[in-house]
């Protein structure tokens, strides 16, 4: 009886410990979420309100009647699109736990398998999104420290002209850190962001109490009479409004990285709340002080309080920028999984998180692109018109296939869909229209960027049809090489020999190149097929399968490694796995020797494609890494062969 009331407490203690540990990790991940997911829309109130007045010459005028109407079109914007379309709803359809554009339209696909114009058209929507993402991570990094920094012009006046170099050398050091990868920084993300958004709340606080009559803009009464008494005037106004949302589509691309929870949470308890507050201290500020337009956000600061408030926002737009690029690393590594981009350079800059890596070439692009744009515009107001146009065209886009996921996925009848939808389409429509009213004025950027993303992706697709087209003539069927070498008998050499390929049904290039020209065979060899399932991750453990080819050469076995398209392929790894399974038994990891082709491409006339499209494509295929690289293979084990082919 003794030793049962003793261990009581002690089970409690353990359930305690249990449950605190439960509690503190889950806070930690929300934390982190603060610091990743919500960078770029939380430093909205840097420059939103600032664009409003801004917009046309000021057209928009500081009084009271358009200050109401304009917080409150924030507000509910904010409201509609973010919390009710992503947090309670778009945030639920994830694929295998994965979030983002290319996704969901992937999910659909495979419900769609029966038909394929349907299909093609859902996959076409995944990369146009994709590419007004690539769009948006070029003016992002741009707009968001341009407009940090330009708090100096309030702090020191005259100091005007400091602005943009100070903004370059922030993001070329930002650039120079990516090789590091966000590991050893990831952890500072979260706190900072979180004081972030606590200072946002406390310099709105003073001036709502000094005029709490600014509350009454969480009445939508007022957005909607700004929209009908001025429509005009509330249309060019839409167009900066949209600024206030921006960032909204990385609740959905992180899902992957946290899961909807935290990320719900963390925007509903914190970040919403303070971005409430600061809009509606800006809107105050301004009915109280008209000539606060020039920028509403850093004058609602005390003037000693100034400078501090530059280096904090500074730190909260690199994060912002920061997340923006590592979310244009995951989507890259989507693409070329995928199919849509070459198999670049990547680097894993973390052992334990998968999704840190590095795509030095990507990072380099965006870098230049960056300058360019930064150099281009020289300040915030003038990116501001560049920034809305993308993305509502990505919000419109991720609102036309989730009406389609609801319908084939969660079988939603339409009179449920439609009374979701309609609200946010109609919103989503008034902020694309109103965006078009900039497109000279800086909207064309992000749309001609992603339309040459979209060229370049649809040109590698499809030249890549070609080349694998050429190639799989060129191996013939696995089952023709195997009755050759059964017939040919050639002689066996010791060791473990290791072809990785892609093909289903064609032999590897590499073996019958070999074969054909040594005349020799390993005593164990292993015909190793590399696939991309649709799905983001396959465990390891159901990674490897032995597939029956029919009469073959002793010692030789052909098996499929099957990866998720965010998977990291590494062979080598795979096969030790499989080995410690026992499916591939007796395979030795350290003396096998890896044979690859990599195919020589000459640009030609006899592919079908125009010429510059060619030559795009030899370019794009030269900057693709190798297969080694690619398939994870240690170089002084691998031996690869390039015939050549004419494109």
């Amino acid at each position: 009886m003794h030793d049962l009331r003793t261990a009581r407490p002690e089970v409690a203690a353990a359930s305690h410990t249990r449950t605190s540990g439960t509690l503190l990790a889950r806070t930690a991940v929300g934390v982190a979420a603060i610091g990743i997911v919500f960078g770029d829309i939380g430093t909205s109130p840097l420059y939103a309100l600032r664009a409003v007045f801004s917009e046309h010459d000021g057209i928009v005028q500081p009084s009271t009647s358009h200050v109401y109407g304009l917080i409150s079109l924030i507000i509910w914007a904010v409201t509609l699109l973010v919390t009710v379309k992503y947090v309670l709803f778009v945030l639920r359809a994830d694929h295998e736990g994965e979030g983002g554009i290319l996704a969901l339209s992937t999910l659909i696909g495979r419900r769609l398998r029966g038909s394929r114009r349907a299909m093609a058209a859902t996959t076409l929507v995944g990369i146009i999104g994709a590419a007004l993402f690539f769009g948006d991570s070029v003016i992002t990094p741009a707009v968001s420290v341009l407009s940090a920094v330009e708090g100096l012009e309030i702090a020191l006046p005259g100091t005007e002209a400091l602005v943009v170099p100070i903004a370059l050398a922030v993001l070329v050091g930002l650039f120079a850190l990516q090789r590091f990868g966000t590991a050893g920084i990831g952890r500072l993300f979260g706190p900072i962001m979180l004081i972030w958004f606590v200072t946002l709340a406390l310099l709105g606080v003073p001036h709502i109490l000094a005029h709490p009559e600014i509350l009454a803009a969480f009445s939508p009464h007022h957005a909607i009479g700004f929209i009908i008494g001025e429509p005009l005037i509330a249309g060019v106004a839409l167009g900066a409004v949209v600024l206030a949302v921006t960032g909204a589509e990385a609740l959905y691309a992180d899902l992957g990285h946290f899961g909807r929870s935290p990320i719900s949470k963390a925007w509903l308890f914190v970040v919403f709340p303070a971005l409430t507050i600061c809009y509606l201290g800006q809107g105050a500020l301004v009915i109280e002080d008209p000539s606060a337009i020039d920028n509403p956000f850093f004058r609602m600061a005390p003037t000693w309080a100034v400078l501090p408030l530059i280096v904090l926002a500074t730190l909260a737009t690199v994060i912002a920028s920061q997340s923006v690029i590592s979310g244009t690393f995951s989507v890259a590594r989507q693409a070329m999984r995928l199919g849509f981009l070459p198999n670049l350079s990547v680097k894993h800059t973390s052992r334990a998180a998968i999704g840190q890596i590095y795509i030095p070439v990507v990072s380099t692009l965006l870098l230049v692109l960056i300058i360019g744009v930064v150099l281009g515009f020289r300040n915030s107001e003038n990116l501001a018109a560049a920034y809305g146009l993308a993305v509502t065209t990505t919000f419109l886009l991720t609102s036309s296939l989730f009406i389609v996921y609801l319908r084939i996925v969660w079988e939603w009848p339409w009179y449920r869909v439609l009374l979701v939808t309609v609200p946010i389409v109609l919103l989503e429509l008034a902020f694309f229209v109103s965006g078009l009213v900039k497109f000279f004025a800086g909207g064309w950027l992000p749309l001609v960027l992603a339309a040459a993303l979209i060229l370049t992706m649809l040109t590698w697709r499809r030249g890549r049809e070609i080349v694998t087209g050429r190639r799989e003539r060129l191996e013939g069927t696995l089952q023709e090489l195997m009755k050759r070498l059964l017939s040919d008998e050639p002689t066996r050499v010791p060791g473990w020999a290791v072809y990785p390929h892609g093909g289903a049904r064609t032999a590897p290039l590499a073996l019958r190149l070999n074969t054909r020209v040594n005349h020799a065979l390993h005593e164990h060899v292993l015909l190793v097929r590399v696939a991309t399932a649709d799905v983001p991750h396959i465990p390891e453990r159901k990674r490897c399968g032995i597939d029956d080819i029919g009469p073959a050469p002793e010692g030789l076995v052909h098996i499929t490694l099957t990866y998720g398209f965010l998977d990291r392929r590494d062979v080598p790894l795979s096969l030790r796995d499989a080995r410690l399974a026992g499916t591939v038994s007796q395979f030795d990891n350290e003396s096998a020797i890896f044979f690859l082709s990599r195919i020589a491409l000459r640009p030609g006339h006899a592919s079908g494609m125009a010429t510059w499209r060619a030559k795009l494509f030899v370019l794009m295929s030269r900057g693709a890494s190798s297969p080694a690289a690619q398939f994870g293979l240690p170089p002084e084990q691998t031996v690869e062969i390039s015939p050549q082919v004419l494109l």
